[in-house]
């Protein structure tokens, strides 16, 4: 089966924000002003992924993972594969990125929260991590300025690890370390280097997290 192909995890727009948008958001917004994960799995709809891609009355939600080592003070930033055979995305293409995510998909449907399952899948996909690894939502992405963001939406993980090397496993990354938040700033501001637009949200929550 093609990823086009694949029934993956939706909610309508209208239901997500409120019909009037009192609900709506654009960029970061924590956990602890509105729980949209409980209005994402109390409206689920399974739909082709192909068809929501293009879809914007529809958003695909998307379990987005920030690695961190809080004693030595450093996330984990990765550089996504360049190469078409690789990486079904392609509008991602090259990007650097601080999250590990995908959609959320039928297989992760053994309990009652497959957000949750799907972020597990993704994170043992991805990369290898020889550590503790604990898990918590810090908030939720929203962007509609940007066209991947236009039909997705983050619901943003922080898992934080005592590892202090973790290495990618999938093809679709095609490097990755740990590097400090100010060192992710100036990444940010170099304009030679294209930065994965939901990454650049994450860094608002990051230096809460870290007490900027």
């Amino acid at each position: 089966m093609s990823k086009d192909d694949q029934e993956i995890l939706t909610v309508k727009r209208n239901l997500l924000f409120g019909d009037s948008g009192q609900n709506y958001f654009s960029g970061f917004l924590s956990n602890s002003i509105i729980d949209f994960k409980t209005k994402i799995l109390s409206n689920v709809e399974w739909n082709r992924r192909g068809d929501m891609e293009i879809n914007p009355f529809y958003k695909q939600p998307i379990a987005y993972c920030l690695i961190v080592n809080p004693t030595l003070e450093k996330i984990f930033v990765y550089i996504r594969s360049n190469k078409n055979e690789n990486y079904h995305e392609k509008r991602l293409h090259g990007k650097l990125s601080l999250g590990i995510g995908g959609h959320i998909e039928r297989e992760d449907t053994s309990t009652e929260d497959p957000i949750y399952e799907s972020m597990l899948r993704e994170l043992n996909e991805e990369v290898g991590i020889s550590g503790n690894v604990n898990a918590r939502i810090l908030g939720y992405i929203n962007d509609d300025n940007d066209k991947v963001g236009q039909v997705h939406f983050g619901i943003l993980y922080l898992i934080e690890t005592n590892a202090i090397d973790i290495k990618p496993k999938s093809s679709e990354l095609s490097e990755g370390k740990f590097i400090s938040l100010n060192e992710i700033k100036e990444i940010c501001s170099n304009p030679n280097i294209i930065i994965e637009g939901w990454s650049k949200i994450s860094l608002v929550a990051l230096e809460n997290y870290f007490g900027y």
